[in-house]
């Protein structure tokens, strides 16, 4: 029997980004009579390339500025890399920003209605699953307000609530849990492990180390741009350790 495909294939992937460092006319102005650039290319990833089959959970690592952030957008197809290519097999779903997919002006009765539909959620199951994402969500007393109005908090719980009801394939999650209160992050694990006992395949960027080798079973380490490593999970937790132990320039990109 053929083995199944994969759900996400990441191939000899590249993002470039360009960092202005001019921000007025009188920067500009200083850098020209200097002879300095007025920006430079920034390589949030360099040709990486990472499989992950159906049912693993796999931690991305590294420091900020490693490419971990940019990478997960890559996967959901929230940006497209400049060289290289990246395959997803399967419903997508999750959260890489804090409320993403929440329109400020609605309610959140009617986000989950929006976002529910943006994930690939019917209105069938949208409306046969309302009661159970509000409930998990917590923010019931507050359904009817507009979501401009809630804590990032309580953007988070909607948002997550929505994202983890959706039944997806492929669930990803970009440091979500470090928002909102202890009784609610736990909440959220016991979901991320339901998905994951279910057999769902999931990406996950989180800094709680302790958490991702609990919950996952591989580890994928970033160094600026670069994979480094692929393999045992707490092993990649141990150079993640290591890496933050070392001297670090002032200034480090995020990604």
């Amino acid at each position: 029997m053929a083995a199944p495909a994969p759900s996400i294939i990441v191939d000899s992937v590249s993002k470039r980004f360009t960092l202005r460092h001019a921000r007025s006319i009188k920067d500009m102005t200083i850098r020209a009579v200097r002879r300095q650039s007025l920006s430079e290319t920034f390589h949030a990833l360099e040709d990486v390339s990472l499989t992950v089959h159906p049912g693993e959970t796999v931690a991305l690592m590294g420091l900020n500025g490693s490419g971990k952030s940019t990478l997960l957008k890559l996967i959901s197809g929230v940006m497209t890399p400049d060289s290289g290519t990246v395959r997803v097999r399967g419903r997508v779903a999750g959260l890489i920003d804090v409320g993403a997919g929440l329109h400020p002006e609605l309610t959140g009765r009617e986000n989950v209605f929006l976002n529910g539909a943006i994930l690939g959620m019917t209105q069938a199951e949208i409306r046969r699953k309302f009661d159970e994402i509000v409930e998990f969500s917590g923010v019931a007393r507050f359904l009817d307000n507009q979501v401009k109005f809630y804590s990032s908090g309580m953007f988070m719980r909607l948002a997550f609530s929505i994202a983890a009801h959706t039944d997806p394939d492929i669930f990803l999650i970009d440091e979500v849990l470090a928002v909102g209160d202890p009784p609610f992050r736990e909440k959220c694990l016991q979901r991320i492990r339901r998905l994951r006992d279910e057999g769902r395949t999931m990406v996950i960027v989180a800094h709680d180390i302790q958490m991702l080798t609990k919950l996952c079973d591989r580890g994928v380490m970033m160094r600026s741009g670069r994979k480094v490593f692929d393999g045992d999970v707490a092993k990649a937790g141990e150079m993640w350790r290591q890496d933050r132990q070392r001297p670090r320039p002032a200034s480090q990109p995020v990604g």
